[in-house]
Parts: structure tokens; C-alpha cells; sequence
């Protein structure tokens, strides 16, 4: 990897890791922002929804709009208008003001997942240094959304909400500037922006969308589980926010570890990985609503990371593979089918945390991953000839 090269991953890395946790930090503040706006947290919890929602709609849109106007352009203007809005999210004085804040800055962050990760695809030839580079930058996101939890919380703590929004949008300024300078921008790869076009073409593709509706599984699990995982080990072991923050960090240190090495794991293990990353969730995962304990849960948080990371990451690999001058919708796909798995999975606990309890939430998101293991397994089996494929 070329100096310069290695300068692209690490900002697109670090940028990931506060526009994830720029989300994510928001849990541990609405009780603040609820007293200081005279507002309940159900309604409190509006910007969190204001947020999540045109970012999941949006980033249908930007992965096109990187294949036509190049990747690097929109990254760097998406970067920086992300982190001008969480500054902004700072001086609201209202919940409306918030939440409208909050809905634009989730505009802007809906163009940097997609399309970095599209980005990072181009930079490789070499499939092993690709997948590396995906998965370290993955992993870096989702340290970030690991993280929030005790950075938003230890923030709020020493000064308000408003210090927590000012600081994610300072550090994303920072590298947003950066990005300017190492970023290597190049024109784009399709000719017009025709979304309907760019579409039809990933729909056309036999194996693309059997592919990318396999992130679905993977969010269900993570995404709809880890949600409630805070408030879980708050319950069960009495600490505060600022503390199990700190506890989950190791998921996201366990998949920011594993991102980097999934490529060589993958060149030792083949198609096995997957299947194997999937038998090392549910075997973890399942058993942690019935609380073993404390020092129970650092090891398998760390086991499951490093699952998901390596089912997550051959997922998008295998994903880009098959539209390469189109990466940018390609992830759009995957990141349309990864969050709207994690806002069913989130739904769908609800429901289940009610009648069940959280025993039903894990056992379930551990049922989900390996699952996805499973089947990402008999995808890349089928797509290098060695099994029968899907039924159509």
C-alpha cells in the first residue's frame, strides 16, 4: 500500500468513525435534551428519528451520484457539510429546530458509507488488500458506533448535550479538511445520472441483489440488538451510561481488528470463513440474555465483532465484484438493505423484549447471523462454481 494510499483508508477510516458515532451518541443525551427543552424523551427522541430515517432513504441517491460525478467529490462535500451541521446541531433552540438539524445532517452523512466504501474498492487491485481495506474501514465505523455511547455519555457528563454535537462536528471538520488534501479525484465512472438506469443495471445482475440482501440479516442482528444492549447491561449490572459505553467498546476494537485481517483469513480459509464466522456468533451471541456475567460478556463481545466483520466485509467485496464501474450504487444497496434490516430488527425486538425479554433478542440475532454466515457461505460456493445455484 502506497504512503498516500494509506493516508485515504485512515481518513475515510476516522470520518466513518465519528459520522457512525455521530448517531449513536444521541441515546445517552435525550434525557438532557428532554429537561432542557421541556419535553418528554419520547418526544426528545424525535431527533434521533430525524436523523436515522432521510439517512436510510438517501443513500439510494448518493451511491449514483459518486459513479457519476466521482466518489472523492462527494465524500469531501458530504464530509464537510456533516460536520458544519453537527455544530449546528449545538445552538438548536427548540426540538423542531433539532430534529430539522439533525434531518439535514443525516442527508449529508447518508453519502459517506456508500460511497467511501465504493471509494476504497477502487483504490485495490489486489483482491486480499481490498478486502483488508474494507474491513478495516467497516471496522472502524463501527468502533465509532461502539464508542459513542461512552463518549456521548462522558461528554454530556462533564458539560452538556451541546458539547457532545459540537465536538463529533470539530473532529469531523478536521479530517473533512484533510480530506482535501489526500484525496485523489478522479472524474467519475458513468456517463449520466440517470438513477433509473444506474438501477436497472445492479437489477440486472443475476447474483448482485441475492448479494446485498444478505446485509439485511447482517443489520437485524447488529443493529437491532445492539440497540438494546445499553440499556441491557444497565439493567444488569447497575453501572452507569459513561461505564457500559466502555464495555461495549470491545465489539467495535474486535471488528475494527478483524476488518484489517479479512482478506488473509479469508486466502487461509476460503468460503469457510463466513460459515464459520457464523457458527462463532450464535454460539456467543445466543446465551447473553441469560447474563453468564460481566466477564462473560467482554469475550463475547469481542467474538461477535470479529463475526460480524468478516461476514459483513465478503458481503460488500462480493457485492462490488459483480458491478465494478458502479460500485457506488452497488453500496448504496447494501447500505440501503443493512440499515433497514437494523430498523426491523429494532422494531421487531420491541415487540419481542415486551412479551419475552431480552433472552428472545439475542437468541434471535445470533439465529440471524449465522444464518447470514451460512448463506454468504453457499453464495460464494455457487458464485466459483463449486455448488448448484439458488432457485430462481
Amino acid at each position: 500500500m502506497q504512503p498516500r494510499t494509506k493516508h485515504v483508508v485512515l481518513l475515510l477510516g476516522l470520518m466513518g468513525f465519528w459520522a457512525m458515532g455521530d448517531n449513536y451518541a444521541a441515546s445517552p443525551m435525550l434525557v438532557d435534551i428532554a429537561r432542557d427543552f421541556g419535553i418528554d424523551i419520547g418526544t426528545a427522541a424525535l431527533s434521533v428519528a430525524a436523523y436515522m430515517l432521510p439517512f436510510g432513504l438517501f443513500t439510494l441517491l448518493f451511491g449514483p451520484l459518486g459513479d457519476r460525478y466521482g466518489k472523492a467529490r462527494v465524500i469531501s462535500i458530504a464530509a464537510f457539510g456533516t460536520a458544519v451541521f453537527s455544530c449546528l446541531g449545538a445552538l438548536a433552540f427548540n426540538i423542531i429546530s433539532l430534529a430539522a438539524i439533525r434531518a439535514i445532517n443525516g442527508i449529508l452523512a447518508a453519502a459517506i458509507l456508500p460511497v467511501t466504501m465504493s471509494y476504497v474498492g477502487d483504490l485495490f487491485e489486489e483482491p486480499k488488500k481490498r478486502l483488508n481495506a474494507i474491513g478495516s474501514v467497516m471496522g472502524m465505523y463501527f468502533l465509532g458506533g461502539a464508542a459513542a455511547t461512552a463518549i456521548g455519555g462522558g461528554l454530556s457528563f462533564i458539560g452538556s448535550w451541546r458539547l457532545v454535537y459540537l465536538a463529533y462536528g470539530v473532529a469531523e471538520l478536521i479530517i473533512a479538511l484533510l480530506m482535501f488534501k489526500y484525496l485523489i479525484f478522479a472524474p467519475g465512472t458513468a456517463k449520466t445520472l440517470g438513477l433509473r438506469q444506474a438501477y436497472a443495471n445492479a437489477f440486472s445482475q443475476p447474483f448482485l441483489l441475492k448479494t446485498v440482501v444478505l446485509l439485511f440479516l447482517v443489520g437485524f442482528a447488529v443493529f437491532g440488538s445492539f440497540t438494546y444492549l445499553g440499556d441491557f447491561l444497565v439493567e444488569m449490572t447497575g453501572l452507569n451510561i459513561f461505564y457500559v459505553g466502555l464495555i461495549m467498546t470491545p465489539f467495535g476494537l474486535a471488528a475494527y481488528a478483524g476488518g484489517q485481517k479479512a482478506g488473509d483469513i479469508r486466502l487461509k480459509l476460503g468460503s469457510n470463513m463466513t460459515l464459520l464466522a457464523g457458527i462463532l456468533g450464535l454460539i456467543t451471541w445466543a446465551p447473553l440474555g441469560q447474563w453468564p456475567g460481566i466477564y462473560y460478556t467482554l469475550p463475547i463481545l469481542l467474538a461477535f465483532g470479529f463475526a460480524f466483520v468478516l461476514i459483513q466485509s465478503t458481503v460488500i467485496f462480493t457485492a462490488q465484484q459483480q458491478l465494478p464501474m458502479q460500485r457506488g450504487t452497488v453500496m448504496s444497496l447494501a447500505s440501503f438493505n443493512m440499515f433497514v434490516g437494523g430498523g426491523c430488527g429494532v422494531l421487531i425486538n420491541k415487540f419481542l423484549l415486551i412479551n419475552w425479554g431480552y433472552k428472545s433478542i439475542f437468541l434471535i440475532a445470533a439465529l440471524a447471523i449465522f444464518v447470514a454466515g451460512l448463506l454468504v457461505h453457499r453464495l460464494l460456493l455457487i458464485l466459483t462454481g463449486q455448488a448448484k445455484a439458488f432457485p430462481r
